[in-house]
């Protein structure tokens, strides 16, 4: 009799392991295992007035959006740093974190974005935690900004560079 239980046993162990394997590998292959890659929605831009240019790009995700402000100045300081923040109603409201002179600072900025345009908004701002911030962000002027021009993320890559 012994030896016919330990077998058994051994069988049913056996089985029970592989099922719940298998069950395994269905359930991770099913539709509600799958794992998602958010691929955002990139928008680059660029002004440039004589010998000075600024590199806008913005990349949104549903919740947030991130990007790269890069001011290049002719013989002037530069300033070149991240972007994070939302868009709402189509103004990208965010945080630039940006090097200059050989320190890390940062300020609120937004930009009014259209299908080929980025329009930088200018309003009093003010230092609130080491952070300069818009007084008021609904007083933010937009008519007099500086007007960014769509152009091609990729063929401009080098210029949203963070370390070049």
């Amino acid at each position: 009799m012994k030896n016919i239980i330990l077998p058994t046993l051994i069988t049913l162990l056996l089985f029970s392991c592989n099922t719940s394997k298998k069950q395994h590998q269905e359930d991770a292959k099913s539709p509600n295992h799958e794992a998602k890659i958010m691929i955002p929605q990139s928008n680059c831009f660029v002004s440039i007035s004589g010998k000075d240019s600024i590199w806008l790009k913005i990349e949104a995700f549903p919740n947030v959006a991130t990007g790269m402000l890069h001011y290049q100045f002719y013989e002037k300081d530069n300033s070149k740093g991240t972007l994070e923040g939302k868009i709402v109603n189509n103004i990208f409201y965010g945080d630039y974190t940006y090097h200059s002179e050989g320190m890390q600072s940062v300020r609120e900025v937004a930009f009014l974005l259209s299908d080929s345009t980025a329009t930088e908004g200018f309003g009093e701002m003010v230092e609130q935690n080491g952070k300069m911030k818009f007084k008021d962000s609904t007083k933010i002027d937009f008519s007099k900004g500086i007007k960014f021009h769509r152009i091609d993320c990729v063929q401009n890559e080098k210029h949203f560079r963070v370390n070049p």
